[in-house]
């Protein structure tokens, strides 16, 4: 069951019938939309240009680099643009070098965004030999690009506090806490990620 063919209902339709907290929050907050991005090297360079910074700046690094390379933004032209040109288009020294990593990745065949390993842990270990891309991004892009139903991002802090949110805890669960509470919740841990996002800043819960 896969999160891009609409089965996120029935992923936490699953959860709910074995965690009744889980039930209780899904009853008050309702079924979240999917989250579904592309798939493919280009939403992982997204996925660069909008680290620390804010959507709508991403959004504007993003339409200059399209206004520059052509809006198929070809891996082969932006590892041919010079270093003073991609810093016009709002991209710093370190996320040049991220970018580039991807692009040599993909040019040179060792990354297909087409053919990531089944395994959730070799397409994440695969993912992050990209330089900037931790454990966190890969399993972003696999939950929402891919839609792998069982992507627990255990290390997101949103993830965490609504989780803690959810279970009713005293205070946000660490990464390994959070990462032993889904345990039980497996093959439908990214249904659960998803729901734990809707209700972090739900007035509901």
């Amino acid at each position: 069951m896969g999160l891009r063919a609409g089965d996120l209902n029935l992923a936490l339709d699953a959860l709910a019938a074995r965690e009744p907290r889980l039930a209780a929050a899904l009853a008050r907050v309702g079924y979240p939309e999917p989250r579904i991005r592309p798939r493919g090297w280009r939403t992982m360079l997204r996925t660069i240009l909008g680290q620390q910074v804010s959507v709508a700046a991403a959004s504007s690094v993003w339409r200059r680099l399209e206004a520059a390379l052509g809006e198929d933004l070809p891996a082969e032209a932006l590892l041919a643009a010079d270093f003073d040109s991609l810093r016009a288009c709002g991209l710093s020294r370190q996320k040049q070098g991220y970018a580039r990593s991807l692009c040599e990745l993909v040019i040179a065949g060792e990354l297909d965004f087409g053919a990531l390993p089944a395994d959730d842990e070799a397409a994440i270990a695969l993912l992050t030999r990209i330089k900037g891309i931790g454990r966190w991004s890969a399993e972003i892009y696999l939950l929402f690009a891919e839609g792998r139903p069982d992507i627990w991002p255990a290390g997101d802090l949103a993830v965490q506090a609504g989780i803690g949110r959810i279970l009713g805890l005293a205070e946000r669960p660490s990464e390994k806490q959070t990462r032993a509470l889904a345990e039980g919740w497996r093959p439908h841990r990214g249904a659960a990620a998803i729901l734990t996002w809707h209700c972090y800043n739900n007035a509901a819960l």
